[in-house]
């Protein structure tokens, strides 16, 4: 199974302003999504982005938001984003089948969204350096348990250079002066 940017949508769960402060690597989550989310909208992958309850958890982290131009948003009741019928309905109507997954609480919302996805037919992607929780084991096994089910785990450099796929266009050329550079610079660690 190969990414393809044709057939690929970024969706970030729950990454809210009032959630952050209790998750570990939270902030590497939201600068990753961002990442992530700003070479999508370079490359014409829609970018989706879910609240839970924002009344209580507040809206989207602002600093994500900056680096998301022309993002969906949706709001939801259930913790599995494709339980909410207008968002399956949105998804289905998008043709797109590739879904590179992401956000809080792996455990929680990350992790149903991507069994409802996997039960729809969908092929998810647990992006490794975005899915956070409040403790890191869990998100660990989040990810195991999302694995075991159907999903792949991709880093966002696996995504970048799947969605890009040559180094001869255009396309290639102004993601790596914008986006590319950057990346090895930056530590990562595996949150979930």
């Amino acid at each position: 199974m190969r990414l393809t940017r044709e057939n690929s949508l970024l969706l970030i769960v729950d990454l809210q302003a009032g959630l952050l402060p209790v998750i570990e690597h939270g902030d590497q989550a939201v600068t990753e999504a961002g990442w992530m989310g700003g070479l999508a909208g370079e490359l014409d992958v829609p970018v989706w982005v879910t609240e839970q309850y924002p009344e209580g958890l507040g809206g989207s982290e602002p600093r994500l938001l900056e680096a998301l131009p022309g993002h969906r948003l949706w709001h939801k009741v259930h913790f599995d984003a494709h339980a909410e019928p207008a968002f399956a309905e949105a998804l289905d109507a998008s043709g797109r089948r590739q879904v590179v997954l992401c956000g809080t609480e792996a455990h929680i919302c990350v992790m149903q969204t991507g069994l409802g996805l996997l039960q729809a037919g969908y092929e998810v992607y647990w992006l490794m350096e975005a899915c956070a929780s409040r403790r890191s084991a869990e998100a660990r096994l989040a990810k195991e348990r999302m694995v075991q089910a159907g999903a792949v785990p991709v880093s966002a450099d696996m995504v970048a250079y799947e969605w890009l796929h040559r180094c001869d266009d255009a396309r290639f050329k102004q993601a790596h002066r914008r986006f590319l550079r950057e990346r090895s610079a930056r530590p990562l660690v595996f949150t979930g």
